[in-house]
């Protein structure tokens, strides 16, 4: 076992909290979670400020959202975090909408034949007849 040293510091009050909420979220001691923290700190500095995306298998996914999207996002995490006593974060919570919305569309993107919805060709080969049949009635002229 690696020889280990305690290391203590003081640290602001909202820091200290939001600390304790992510090692508790990750099931980690504080030992655990600093250390791990400390370690991807290191290695992000040593790549250049680049995470490597193979060592923790996650993916970035960045977009801009008007500013009243925004607001509301935010004060939804704020209602979720009083009704559920437990704090919502975005990341939860995009991730929830993403994988909802994957779990409800994986089952209709192929059907029992390998096609897909929108492959998916008419069961007549022929032209779809048209609500325009081409011909005007008395008093109409023809749209072109």
């Amino acid at each position: 076992m690696a020889e280990k040293k305690n290391l203590c510091a003081q640290l602001d009050i909202g820091l200290h909290r939001k600390i304790t909420e992510a090692k508790e979220q990750a099931g980690l001691t504080t030992a655990e979670y600093l250390t791990n923290l400390l370690l991807e700190y290191y290695e992000m500095k040593e790549n250049g400020g680049n995470q490597t995306m193979a060592a923790n298998n996650t993916r970035t996914l960045a977009f801009q959202i008007p500013e009243e999207l925004y607001q509301r996002i935010k004060a939804h995490l704020e209602r979720e975090t009083v009704r559920t006593g437990k704090k919502l974060t975005q990341r939860e919570f995009v991730l929830g909408l993403i994988e909802g919305a994957l779990n409800m569309a994986e089952p209709m993107d192929v059907d029992e034949s390998g096609v897909g919805p929108c492959e998916a060709q008419p069961e007549s080969s022929g032209p779809q007849p048209s609500e325009d049949t081409g011909t005007a009635t008395d008093g109409e002229e023809k749209a072109v």
